[in-house]
């Protein structure tokens, strides 16, 4: 197993320090456009091998593509991230460029590989990467609803007091402050509708903080956040490396499942070693069926201005 990190910025060293560290590869490969940052940081990682108890070979790699080679799993965090005020939309013309030429790149040292997306705005690099790559839908994952999900369980079990390993949750929608959806009729604590525990204004709050999740921790860092984004890519790998058949809130493109076509958007999805492998229908009502079809709205607008770019 081959796992290759394109972006060796605070995300992208996140994820590869996790993958690295549960040994979801025999080869991982870590590359950055900037001189010495990939291969500085593999070192670091290489150097608490024995201290962590792991084997995995590490290598960095500044922009040279051919160490990337034969990589069975490829995730891009690269581009710019957000700054305080910025949104996910306005990424869009500097990231797509960027995504774009490291999807060319990569597919000409890798043939099939299985792409996950983790750069901002997240949905519109994920249907981007399906247009560019040419590989099959199944293939192409965008990371936001994995992240999104355990920020509303983070919520939950604050808001509960409780073991955050006994909330379920899941979001779903664009990975966006507007466009997500946090499902709160489907939370539960260990199997209990977290609703006979919090009242609905409590609810709704848990809710809303999700849905700014990212901005409130860019407001209090001064840049995006990289623990959970990392952690959350990785976890996302690890369901396709082991094969694990487990259901996460994925970006995947979309062909009249929940209402849409011709968008990738996240819906709960089954993930094992060819990419995600169904989409599981949770029966929305027609509250949540109207709030992801205006979601789909909002990001099939993001998804236009790409026509608008010379990529």
């Amino acid at each position: 197993m081959k796992i290759t990190v394109v972006g060796a910025g605070a995300v992208g060293a996140t994820c590869a320090d996790n993958i690295a560290r549960k040994e979801l590869a025999d080869e991982l490969v870590l590359l950055d456009i900037k001189e010495g940052i990939a291969e500085g940081k593999t070192l670091d990682m290489f150097q608490t091998a024995s201290l962590l108890g792991f084997d995995t070979k590490l290598v960095g790699s500044t922009n040279d593509y051919s160490k990337t080679a034969n990589s069975d799993v490829v995730v891009i965090t690269s581009g710019l991230p957000r700054k305080p005020g910025m949104t996910r939309e306005e990424l869009i013309g500097v990231n797509a460029g960027i995504v774009k030429s490291v999807i060319e790149n990569i597919l000409k040292f890798s043939k099939n590989p299985i792409i996950v997306i983790i750069s901002n705005p997240m949905d519109t690099m994920t249907y981007l990467a399906k247009s560019v790559a040419g590989l099959d839908k199944h293939r192409i994952i965008g990371m936001g609803g994995t992240l999104d999900s355990a920020r509303f369980k983070c919520y939950l079990a604050k808001a509960m007091d409780v073991s955050i390993n006994d909330i379920h949750g899941t979001v779903i929608g664009g990975h966006g402050d507007t466009t997500m959806i946090p499902l709160k009729r489907l939370a539960t604590y260990n199997g209990v509708p977290v609703s006979q525990f919090l009242d609905a204004d409590t609810l709704d709050k848990v809710a809303a903080d999700t849905m700014v999740g990212g901005a409130t921790l860019t407001g209090l860092l001064g840049t995006s956040a990289w623990y959970a984004p990392g952690a959350a890519g990785a976890a996302l790998v690890e369901a396709i490396v082991r094969d694990e058949k487990k259901i996460m809130s994925c970006c995947v493109s979309l062909d009249g499942e929940y209402g849409q076509s011709d968008i990738c958007l996240g819906v709960p999805v089954v993930l094992g070693k060819n990419g995600w492998e169904k989409i599981v229908d949770y029966k929305l009502t027609e509250d949540e069926q109207a709030a992801f079809n205006k979601s789909a709205d909002a990001v099939r607008n993001m998804n236009s201005v790409l026509e608008t770019l010379s990529l």
